[in-house]
Formats: C-alpha cells, structure tokens, sequence
C-alpha cells in the first residue's frame, strides 16, 4: 500500500475507499444534508439546517386497543373535540375512507378498557397539591335531560408533574359525593396530601379533613375575588380591585386580616360584599403561612381551571350527551390528550419541595 504522508493524500484514499459506497445511495439527498461529505461549505442555493434522527415513542395510550393506525387517528380526533359527524366527512374527503358515525362510536368505545384501568389505577403515597373541582353537563336520561356534575381531581406529585387523579360523574356538586371521591383516592394509594384546593362549596374542608387530617385546605382566593367584585359599578371597580389586592397580598395573616379592615372603613357602601371574606378567613388564610412561591401554588385554582377550559373546547361541541359513559369517554380522551404536554415540572418545583422538606420533615418522602 502506497504510504501516505500528507493530509491531502489521506484525503483522496478516503475518497477511493468510500466511492463505491457512495455510488449506491440515492441521487437526491435529503432536505438540510450536504451533497458532498467531504465538503463543509455548500453552495450559496442550498439550505442547511442540522437535523437529528430519533425514534419518538408513540405517546398516544389508546394504541394498545386499536387495530390499526386510522383507527388511532379517529380516537385522536375525537379527543380533540370533533364530532362522530365530523370525523366521519374529515376520513371520506380527506383520506378517501368511508366511515359511518356508529361506525367512529364504535372506534371510539374501544378505549372503555383503558378507562376502567386508569380509574382504578394505583396512586402515590403522597402529593404535594391536589386541585378539587366539579363541571357541569347536560346527560340524557330516560325521559328527561338531567344536570350532570364530573367531579375532577388534579395532583402535582413530588416531581413537580401535574396529574389527573381521577374522574367521576354524578348528581349535583356536594360534599357529600365529594367525600366518596377522597376515599376512592385513599383506596387508591394516597397516604397524604400536603394541600388541597377547592372552590368554596359548603362542607368541603370538612370532608377533606376527615379522609385526610393532616391536609392543609386552601379555599380559591380567586374565586373569593370574583364573587366579592361581582357587582361591584364599573366606575368604582378599578380601585376597588387595587384595594382588595392589599389584603390578599399582605405579608402575613395579621397585616391581611388589617387591610380587609381598613377597606371596609374605605368602602362602607360596599361594607356587605366584603363580610363574606371575614366571615370565611379561616378558610381563605392558610397561604399566609407559607412562602411566597408555595402561596402562589395553592391560593388559586388556575390549575385546575386551565384543564377545565381545554375540557369546555373539546365538549362544546356535544349540547347534551346520550349518558354518563358518553361524557367519561370524552373527558378521558381530553385529558390523555392534554397530559401529552405535561412534561415540565412545576415553575420553581425544586425550591418548593426544599421549602416543604422544612416545614414537613417528617411527611416528605423521597
């Protein structure tokens, strides 16, 4: 073999040792790859972006039912919120396949397994947060339409990764079946919430303490705002929301409890709106006494609304549905959907679980 002894001519062997190679792949290359591989400057007309090949898990958890890719695209339209009716013209207009809407139903009703599954699934021992709330739905009965409440249960775990715990549909919002819903969660596996939050439904903490004594139950502050300025004229509004936020802001239970003083002295005519957050500050006070970053997890429910109004896109579309199982599906194809975005832990998650691995050293476990 001839000896080398330039960079140049390591080059050009190179070149003879891999010309055949080459010679066999295709022609036209690939979008963003240099035609040449041994040159690093392409021409002035090609485009370059640097693309990284890698085999992406299929994240939908229908795949496991269905028998076919067309018929994951059907499920996976339907939990976008597009009707049986819908999906039935997309499939023939689009993709050239007839498909009736029994037919897209019975697609869909393949995932009632899974449904089953995950509704009895384990749960971890604890959580950090746990979010509450109830939405309400039009359900056919025999003989009438009835008021269906889904009963939702939201939870960030120790990861900081936020987490449907379940979801049950009954009769109208109480305590009562709420309590139904705790002990379902404790069967489950929960030994322990941290905190709880809730809207401000009358015997609500009651029954959370009794599952779970140690919770901490925050009512939504929130949802006290919107309930306090709700008829309060336009033209005073403005200051009195800026008013109303020193109390909740305050820096300590005590300054807050002051400034709700004060501003009933201020707004005397307005004095009736505002007895309610004296009347509910055992409720309403808990955040006080944590730092600023878990105050901010646990006086509001935004969470939990946020994934209540990607529910109201996808079910806006159904005025009233056929029966209970009919609104499930839905609401569980929603939230499998919808979970394929959770990926990222809470804002700041590692400075909160080092503030509660302090104020509950013997509850936090790792």
């Amino acid at each position: 073999m001839k000896s080398i002894s330039t960079p140049e001519e390591a080059e050009a062997l190179t070149r003879d040792l891999l010309a055949p190679a080459l010679m066999k792949l295709p022609q036209k290359s690939a979008e963003g790859e240099i035609d040449d591989p041994f040159n690093s400057v392409p021409s002035k007309n090609v485009s370059v972006t640097t693309k990284v090949s890698r085999i992406i898990p299929n994240p939908s958890p229908w795949y496991d039912v269905v028998e076919n890719d067309t018929e994951a695209m059907v499920i996976s339209l339907y939990a976008k919120g597009m009707t049986t009716r819908d999906i039935a013209g997309y499939m023939k207009n689009i993709h050239g396949v007839e498909m009736s809407q029994p037919a897209v139903s019975g697609i869909t009703d393949k995932v009632f397994p899974l449904i089953k599954e995950w509704q009895t699934r384990p749960l971890s021992s604890i959580y950090p947060v746990v979010y509450l709330d109830g939405m309400h739905f039009k359900v056919r009965e025999p003989g009438k339409v009835s008021s269906k409440v889904a009963y939702i249960a939201l939870g960030v775990n120790q990861y900081g990764i936020k987490e449907v715990l379940g979801i049950w549909v009954s009769e109208t919002e109480g305590a009562k079946f709420w309590l139904h819903v705790l002990n379902d969660l404790k069967n489950r596996g929960i030994d322990d919430i941290f905190f709880v939050c809730v809207d401000g439904l009358k015997g609500f903490p009651d029954a959370i303490k009794t599952i779970f004594p140690q919770a901490e139950v925050q009512t939504c502050i929130v949802h006290q705002i919107r309930h306090t300025i709700m008829f309060i004229p336009h033209k005073d509004k403005e200051q009195f929301c800026d008013d109303l936020k020193e109390v909740y802001t305050a820096p300590s239970e005590e300054a807050g409890l002051e400034a709700l003083r004060k501003m009933m002295e201020r707004w005397p005519q307005y004095a009736s709106y505002l007895k309610s957050w004296e009347t509910r500050w055992a409720d309403l006070a808990p955040f006080f006494q944590y730092p600023a970053q878990i105050r901010r997890l646990i006086y509001t429910t935004n969470s939990i609304e946020n994934l209540n109004r990607q529910f109201r896109k996808v079910t806006k579309t159904t005025t009233i549905f056929p029966h209970d199982d009919a609104l499930l599906k839905l609401l569980w194809l929603a939230q499998a959907d919808i979970a394929q975005g959770w990926v990222m832990a809470v804002r700041n998650w590692s400075a909160i679980m080092a503030q509660l691995s302090i104020l509950f050293p013997d509850r936090v476990l790792f």
